[in-house]
């Protein structure tokens, strides 16, 4: 099993042109991915923090692209990542969009923990279940066939919440207040500094 390092993810979102507030979200999915994790391990779990670390990081790797290429970005970012030899963080990255399956075990997952962690973050900013949807539904939803596929992800995203959280000792609601800003503003520097030495002045979209 191989997993990329924390620096190569930056260097991979670097150097494949991902747009900048598409990293800056990545490192918040990555923040909450590895909050939940952490205390996850500490009640006696056994995932595996690395790899939820690095899925976190790259789950948008090829989105940048679909913008204008139309691709699924799960699915490529998976075959990308899988082709670097990084094949379990590519499959993580396939299912951070809709997993496999639901509730296959009582006991948390990793691509559970990276799905969540994506529902979980608006741009670069924690938000509820419910203020995600109410975007992806604006945004995505106008299509009768997407809005119930969507609602059908949300439903079970929602079980899967009150799955994690019966495992951990705080709610969903206090999941901002336990993420440092500073620790985010640090990550965001640590990706610039690997961006070959170039300035970065991150614009949050409006």
């Amino acid at each position: 099993m191989q997993i990329p390092s924390e620096e190569e993810c930056y260097r991979l979102i670097y150097e494949i042109g991902m747009m900048e507030h598409i990293a800056a979200h990545s490192v918040r999915v990555c923040q909450v991915a590895v909050l939940l994790t952490d205390h996850l391990n500490a009640s006696g779990y056994d995932l595996n923090r690395d790899m939820i670390q690095a899925s976190a990081l790259l789950h948008d790797i090829t989105k940048t692209r679909s913008f204008e290429t139309g691709e699924n970005h799960a699915l490529t970012g998976c075959q990308f990542l899988s082709g670097l030899g990084y094949a379990e963080v590519g499959d993580i990255v396939r299912q951070h969009v809709r997993l496999d399956v639901y509730g296959a075990s009582e006991m948390p997952a990793e691509a559970e923990i990276v799905n969540y962690a994506d529902k979980r973050v608006l741009h670069d900013q924690v938000a509820s279940l419910q203020q995600r949807l109410a975007y992806i539904m604006e945004k995505y939803g106008t299509r009768p066939e997407y809005h119930e596929r969507i609602r059908y992800t949300w439903q079970k995203t929602g079980e899967l919440e009150n799955k994690l959280f019966s495992m951990v000792p705080f709610s969903p609601q206090e999941v901002a207040g336990l993420i440092s800003p500073q620790a985010f503003s640090a990550s965001l520097s640590a990706y610039r500094a690997v961006c070959d030495g170039k300035r970065y002045i991150y614009c949050p979209p409006a």
